[in-house]
């Protein structure tokens, strides 16, 4: 998920109940949002570029997860990523900023924006993404949230 901006829907913690790992992609908005997502399970979150104040000072700009033997790297905007994903053996790179929920391959890796689960913002719908592993192949999902 990325882009809440302060906002946590209870649509979006319903669809979050089963995920075994929460990764936020940043602009989470408020330390409220990480407590919420916590009493659901482990979350990984970086910083945005709404993230200050010192509730946000333990956030790392990116993340590197291995998670059932797979690489993926968590980064908010994706214009800043200063490395090829490719060379350093990274199979994901989660990413948000843009609001829009995308997922494509680059090079044999996959990018996914999971766009805003926050305040609907640019006329774009809230999503979340989801990633599961099949048969150790990453198959990613873009999931609309229904507006409440």
């Amino acid at each position: 998920m990325s882009d809440t901006h302060g906002r946590l829907r209870e649509a979006v913690l319903k669809k979050l109940a089963h995920c075994e790992l929460i990764i936020h992609a940043g602009d989470i908005g408020t330390v409220t949002v990480l407590d919420q997502l916590q009493r659901i399970g482990k979350v990984i979150a970086v910083k945005g570029n709404v993230d200050h104040g010192s509730w946000s000072a333990r956030l790392k700009e990116s993340e590197r997860i291995d998670f059932y033997g797979k690489t993926i790297l968590v980064i908010h905007n994706i214009d800043d990523l200063t490395m090829h994903p490719e060379s350093k053996n990274v199979d994901v790179v989660i990413y948000g900023h843009s609001h829009r929920a995308s997922n494509y391959y680059n090079n044999g890796v996959l990018y996914v924006n999971p766009g805003s689960a926050g305040p609907r913002r640019f006329r774009l719908p809230t999503t979340i993404a989801y990633l599961r592993l099949v048969d150790k192949q990453i198959i990613p999902e873009i999931v609309p949230i229904e507006e409440n």
